[in-house]
């Protein structure tokens, strides 16, 4: 009988996907939003300017320097034993966005993740070290700002999507309180799309303890967190998801691919293995999406996406999946629509090939067939135009070149025969 329950047990296992070798990590990529800041921008009528915030617009507050050095706390102790204790610029990569909150949030990451020990403490009053932060400016960035301009046919796919179904319905439900916000704002518009930036706004205003407007209700509030999430929604999703990621997400997904699968590869060479991307919730948003993952709401402060790359005692390469948007809570898996939780390497890059563009500045251009009415019609207008005056040169260099008796006499002629 013991044989037979041991041999059962065996079999339970297999089918239920009880992983029969040991998985050893070997590789990370963790992309964040950066921590708790300032409003962007103020509305008209908004109490509260730029001088309000000590720093101004769109800046780190403590509150998100605090949040991050929680989170590389968190990673410090998540890859403990993976991660040599003290900082070795040969197993880390860290790029941000060139914005001043992405790269203290990477820097306050950093204080969390690698506080210096033994000979690495430079002065002993810091219990902090210097780590290199790369990033490139603002409109060179293609790798982790979405949604990326520059892009005609995404533009048409964005217009496309404000006449779907979807998109007209919730515009309809809301209209009248899109259009009380605008009154109450001051802005001159106010629409599904943009009414993210009052919400905003008023968020940041409220984690700050700033009073609000009297019309400013936690219904209120409410209803503009829908419209806020409903904007995520439509930037990466809701008409044609795949085709807008192969033109966004899908360039970030792509490179980190390139990373994981040069781990098939045995290397002589030191590799990193962590790749550290601190970038904003449309960033995280946008990945997500590449992968059909995204939940649809906007990723909180000091949001995480983790990507962790395995192999097995045979040698085989997995992936597993991991976002955190909840300090208080431990970091959930996601899985890959189509996979296992634990995803062998081969599948998950044949299962997302579909979302990355091979190229996408040729998939940017507009389809042959994609051209507006009003260009086609311009351009038959100005075509009959042109025809017109040409054949109308032409008649005049004619009459001019014919004998003036002659002009005269077919002249009579003519007239004679269109009486008849």
């Amino acid at each position: 009988m013991v044989p037979g329950v041991v041999l059962l047990l065996l079999a339970v296992c297999s089918v239920s996907g009880t992983p029969a070798a040991d998985r050893k990590l070997v590789y990370v990529t963790v992309l964040f939003r950066h921590g708790d800041r300032s409003p962007i921008k103020a509305y008209p009528t908004d109490p509260y300017q730029e001088s309000d915030w000590p720093q101004g617009f769109g800046q780190l507050s403590q509150v998100g320097m605090r949040q991050h050095l929680e989170l590389g706390q968190f990673l410090r102790k998540r890859y403990n034993g993976f991660l040599n204790e003290s900082y070795d610029r040969h197993e880390i990569l860290v790029r941000s966005t060139d914005y001043d909150r992405t790269l203290m949030s990477a820097e306050a990451n950093l204080a969390g993740l690698y506080p210096p020990t033994g000979d690495q403490i430079f002065t002993p009053n810091i219990k902090w070290q210097p780590i290199p932060v790369h990033t490139v400016p603002q409109n060179e960035e293609d790798l982790l700002s979405f949604p990326l301009g520059e892009c005609p046919r995404y533009k048409q796919l964005m217009n496309e999507t404000e006449h779907s179904e979807e998109f007209l319905n919730i515009t309809a439900e809301y209209q009248d309180f899109i259009d009380m916000v605008r009154t109450k704002t001051g802005l001159n518009k106010t629409n599904v799309e943009s009414i993210w930036s009052v919400y905003d706004t008023l968020f940041c205003e409220s984690r700050h303890n700033k009073t609000p407007p009297h019309w400013v209700t936690p219904t209120i509030m409410e209803k503009l967190k829908v419209l806020k999430d409903f904007s995520f929604q439509i930037t990466f999703g809701v008409y044609k998801q795949l085709e807008k990621s192969r033109l966004q997400g899908g360039i970030l997904l792509g490179e980190i691919l390139k990373n994981l699968t040069k781990m098939e590869i045995p290397s002589p060479q030191k590799r990193p293995k962590l790749m550290m991307l601190s970038a904003h919730d449309t960033t995280v948003a946008a990945l997500q999406a590449s992968m059909n993952i995204f939940n649809g709401r906007q990723p909180p402060y000091a949001s995480c996406q983790i990507i962790e790359l395995y192999r097995d005692d045979k040698g085989t390469l997995s992936v597993s999946m991991f976002y955190r948007n909840d300090s208080s809570a431990e970091p959930y898996q996601q899985q890959l629509p189509g996979c296992a939780f634990d995803c062998p390497l081969e599948d998950f890059v044949k299962i997302t090939k579909p979302w990355i563009s091979d190229d996408r500045e040729k998939e940017c251009q507009l389809p042959s067939g994609g051209t507006n009415k009003e260009v086609i019609i311009s351009l038959a207008v100005s075509g009959s135009l042109l025809f017109l005056l040409i054949v109308l040169l032409l008649g005049v260099i004619c009459w001019q070149k014919e004998p003036v008796s002659s002009r005269g006499y077919q002249h009579v002629i003519n007239e004679g025969g269109e009486g008849s």
